[in-house]
């Protein structure tokens, strides 16, 4: 019997369920095993989509950092034929989320993979930004020493400008405002630099301007889950 793996993505927020399409609930019925990121989040957003589900019917496991013991599992349970569902924590498994081992040992395993639609915030920022969505690279967390972050953003300006590629990063959420004042400060007046908050929820933001039009603004960002992009 051959082992089914389903990427399951999972909602930006909490009310916008709307943003997951229907066939992913039969995809989840079709499992018999979940490894999630967070399982009480998990377990939560497959309620909130689908009232029928029995969650306690599922084996759930927990993805950490995809631990040596973790993926030994998840092989045993290809092995036994199982499908299996991975969910990441907010948006799509295996980008800028630690399923993304989980699914290299299952191609090493030949095993079937089904990546499902759904939202990321980093392809619905880049959408939304009007910058180039040809050339793009997504860089993960800065440094958090404020040296090497500065140091970093002039590379990220210099090799955008270069290229004319858009470089799309993130900022754990309390730092968000630092990390604003620092790209405001460092970056040239003319660079282009998109803040995309609270992606898909009622209260959603998503502004490009330059640098200097920034500057002109009062922005508070503190606590909220952003997308920065930027275009030298």
């Amino acid at each position: 019997m051959t082992s089914t793996i389903y990427l399951v993505p999972c909602v930006l927020d909490e009310a916008a369920t709307q943003t997951i399409p229907l066939y992913i609930i039969d995809a989840v019925k079709n499992c018999s095993v979940i490894f999630a990121e967070n399982e009480r989040t998990a377990r939560r957003f497959l309620k909130s989509i689908c009232k029928e589900i029995v969650i306690d019917n599922y084996e759930w496991f927990t993805i950490h950092k995809a631990e040596e013991e973790l993926i030994s599992t998840f092989k045993q349970k290809i092995t036994a034929g199982k499908n299996i569902a991975i969910i990441s924590e907010a948006g799509c498994p295996g980008i800028a989320d630690p399923g993304q081992i989980l699914i290299a040992a299952a191609q090493q395993m030949n095993a079937v993979i089904k990546p499902l639609v759904g939202p990321s915030s980093i392809l619905l920022a880049l959408m939304a930004s009007g910058m180039n969505g040809q050339q793009f690279e997504f860089v993960g967390y800065l440094p958090i020493d404020t040296n090497e972050k500065i140091k970093t953003i002039r590379e990220l300006e210099a090799s955008s400008a270069k290229n004319n590629s858009t470089k799309i990063f993130i900022e754990t959420p309390y730092r968000n405002n630092q990390l604003i004042e620092t790209v405001l400060k460092t970056c040239k007046p003319s660079t282009k630099f998109c803040i995309a908050a609270e992606l898909t929820a009622a209260t959603e933001f998503i502004k490009t301007k330059t640098v200097a039009d920034w500057k002109k603004e009062k922005t508070d960002f503190h606590k909220k889950p952003v997308i920065f992009l930027l275009q030298g």
